[in-house]
């Protein structure tokens, strides 16, 4: 009598490299956007000059 054991299918390789290189989004994490949203208002606010736009 002969056993007869099947071979698991083989492991795909692009997907072993992507999980390697963190693969996924390609948007900022939160963190990067609060950063970059609070670097847009500090340049804005040094824009403003202070003589011409106060009331």
């Amino acid at each position: 009598m002969k056993f007869v054991i099947a071979k698991p299918k083989p492991r795909n390789p692009f997907a072993a490299a992507a999980r390697g290189r963190r693969a996924g989004s390609h948007r900022l994490g939160t963190g990067a956007q609060r950063q970059r949203s609070r670097q847009e208002v500090r340049q804005t606010l040094a824009q403003l000059d202070p003589r011409k736009d106060s009331p």
